[in-house]
């Protein structure tokens, strides 16, 4: 018995380790932190407005355009054909930024760095279709640490590259271009999964686990559930319709039968009080935290001019992410009721975010800039590993899904909203640096909604 459970139970380590270092290819990128001067640079010519108002704000129009049906198309393909898509996708971004040149090319590399920033729900939601619910939290925690660990290695090794080898941005992008394009090849080796969360839920029976009578309780409560679903009609399954019905009626069916489910989940999460101040805080940081990574560059060079002087972009996020995940750790380790403390830790830190990013745009010396970044990127990390548990820890893995993919959605809605208004160039078209501040406004706004609204559920 004893080498049945281990021959069942590695079920999970060859998918996890494939997945793991697909992850690790993908975002194994030292060229990301020097975007802005690459762009501005001899190899692209292109001027700073330019960059900031034409080329960057097409990655948040496209993302948003394709993340609901992204979702959708994620779930029902069942997670690989996607991560496979996302590889593509990668590797068309890096062929576009090093051998195009031009505003339009520049602006479709950032359309399918879109579609690739929309793809990754695949990558988070693939390793739960194929291992035991036992093993959830372990294989999570591999494949969220091994990108945090290859994000800051990409960097690290970037600056390294740039200050120590003088390597031009040009060799940044090959190597990016050659990690990206052996993650795409390591993603046909994943195993294809039989099931998914909401389209193909039984297609197969959960992964052994455990002992000869829980897996008979387990068959035994399947078997009740499958009889019971047979006499509801909440979700229709193509073999419960007629013979006789055409198949584009038995797919709309079940596509409507799905979205109604999908809504009730929505609408169950969302009447929860605690949930929904979380979830609007959720919202309001990460539009404000999405903003500043994808204009921080620019900043930066307004500061401390890339052609004339040193760039040291790979070290400063290196170090962001690697306190990030610190921060995210030390949540975990410390014990605290954050049913009491959460909301006054909320409150606390996502004032420190505001005025670090007021500091960023008033203070001129770059080491103020670097150092205000590395503050507001940790305590942001922080502050959304409390949300993240205090969201999740009552849900279901369906609706905890759906409920992250919501608020990212909303988030994201935010984003443009004020893309639109403050960078783009049919909107105000603000500098770089009243573009910071506004953001840091809003943080301030995210702290009093939080605050005010928890205070009125009491």
């Amino acid at each position: 018995m004893d080498c049945w459970q281990k021959v069942h139970q590695s079920g999970w380590i060859f998918p996890t380790l494939v997945l793991c270092i697909y992850g690790f290819f993908t975002m194994m990128r030292p060229s990301e932190p020097f975007l802005t001067p690459y762009l501005t640079g001899p190899e692209k010519n292109l001027t700073i407005d330019e960059v900031t108002q034409h080329i960057f704000p097409v990655w948040t129009y496209s993302y948003l355009a394709l993340l609901f049906p992204v979702f959708l198309i994620t779930d029902y393909a069942r997670y690989k054909p996607i991560i496979i898509l996302q590889g593509i996708s990668l590797i068309v971004t890096w062929v576009l930024l090093l051998f195009a040149s031009g505003i339009s090319a520049m602006q479709l590399a950032e359309f399918m760095y879109g579609l690739a920033t929309a793809t990754e729900v695949a990558y988070y939601a693939y390793i739960y279709s194929v291992v035991s619910a036992d093993y959830y939290q372990k294989v999570t925690g591999y494949c969220r640490s091994i990108t945090l660990v290859a994000s800051t290695l990409g960097s690290l090794l970037g600056q390294l590259l740039v200050s120590l080898g003088q390597v031009s941005y040009f060799y940044l992008n090959v190597i990016t271009l050659a990690s990206v394009s052996m993650a795409f090849i390591s993603s046909f080796f994943l195993p294809m999964p039989q099931k998914s969360m909401f389209f193909h839920r039984k297609s197969s029976p959960e992964p052994f686990s455990g002992s000869v009578e829980k897996v008979t309780a387990q068959i035994s409560n399947q078997q009740t559930k499958q009889q019971d679903k047979e006499m509801t009609k909440s979700v229709a399954r193509p073999q419960d319709l007629t013979e006789h019905e055409p198949s584009k009626i038995k797919i709309q069916s079940r596509f409507l039968s799905i979205l109604k489910q999908l809504c009730m989940d929505l609408k169950d999460c969302y009447t929860t009080k605690k949930l929904l101040y979380w979830s609007m805080w959720w919202a309001l940081a990460t539009a404000g935290f999405n903003q500043i990574l994808n204009y921080v560059q620019v900043l930066w060079d307004d500061k401390a001019p890339s052609h004339s002087s040193e760039v040291y972009n790979g070290a400063v996020e290196a170090i962001a992410t690697f306190l990030s995940s610190i921060a995210s750790l030390a949540v975990g380790y410390v014990k605290l009721n954050w049913d009491l403390t959460g909301e006054l830790a909320l409150g606390i830190f996502s004032a420190l975010d505001a005025t670090s990013l007021i500091v960023m745009h008033f203070i001129q010396n770059i080491w103020v800039c670097y150092a205000s970044y590395l503050v507001f990127k940790a305590c942001y990390m922080l502050l959304i590993t409390i949300a993240t548990f205090q969201i999740a820890i009552n849900l279901s893995m369906e609706r905890y899904a759906l409920m992250f993919g919501f608020n990212n959605f909303v988030a994201l809605l935010i984003q443009t909203i004020l893309t639109v208004i403050v960078v783009d160039s049919k909107g105000l078209g603000l500098d770089i640096g009243t573009q910071v501040s506004w953001t840091g406004n809003m943080g301030t706004v995210a702290e009093s909604v939080f605050l005010k609204t928890f205070t009125s559920f009491q």
